[in-house]
């Protein structure tokens, strides 16, 4: 394992699945971390975190929002690498536009934004949704190659009807969520 030891990196959305991960990983390899969540005094959220082999004197928690211009201006401060995995997900959206694309978007703007203010940060590391690359109507066949020109068709989107009743005939790939963290710290 490479050392972190003196260097410090900034987790945003630290709070979630991947980024716990991530954290720990971190943290193990002798970081420090400024990790972003939504709320710091909620300890469900947090109480993890604070948990971990080496957060204590290693761990700094702060209060981001993704659709606030400047809110992760002291987040990164000093950091060498941004590990951006803040975006909201989950199901019974009501308004997807308001509810995760403009968090997904504007809200990597704003990180990166802060990041190019930050003379100090040497990598941005973006953790994407399954989202941006899953829905393109593309059959995936084993000789298909999956590259970065593979992207979802956003009027492709706006067609999927979901119902309930119905079970779409389809898989998905899994990967262990530890690897996925290693591979972040990899691309760092």
């Amino acid at each position: 394992m490479s050392s972190g030891a003196g260097k410090t990196v900034c987790v945003t959305g630290a709070s979630g699945y991947i980024a716990s991960w991530l954290v720990k990983q971190l943290l193990l390899r002798g970081y420090t971390v400024k990790a972003s969540v939504r709320d710091p005094n909620d300890p469900r959220k947090t109480r993890h975190l604070l948990g971990l082999e080496g957060a204590e004197g290693r761990l700094k928690l702060f209060k981001a929002d993704l659709l606030e211009q400047g809110s992760f201006d002291s987040v990164v401060e000093g950091c060498v690498g941004v590990f951006h995995t803040a975006s909201p997900f989950y199901h019974d959206v009501l308004d997807p536009q308001a509810e995760l694309l403009d968090p997904a978007v504007k809200g990597t703007l704003n990180v990166l934004s802060s990041c190019a203010k930050t003379p100090s940060v040497k990598r941005v590391v973006l953790t994407s949704s399954i989202a941006a690359v899953a829905y393109n109507g593309k059959p995936r066949t084993p000789d298909v190659v999956v590259d970065e020109n593979w992207f979802s068709d956003p009027d492709y989107c706006k067609s999927l009807k979901v119902r309930a009743e119905t079970f779409p005939n389809a898989t998905l790939g899994w990967v262990n969520v530890k690897d996925v963290a290693t591979a972040h710290i990899q691309a760092f």
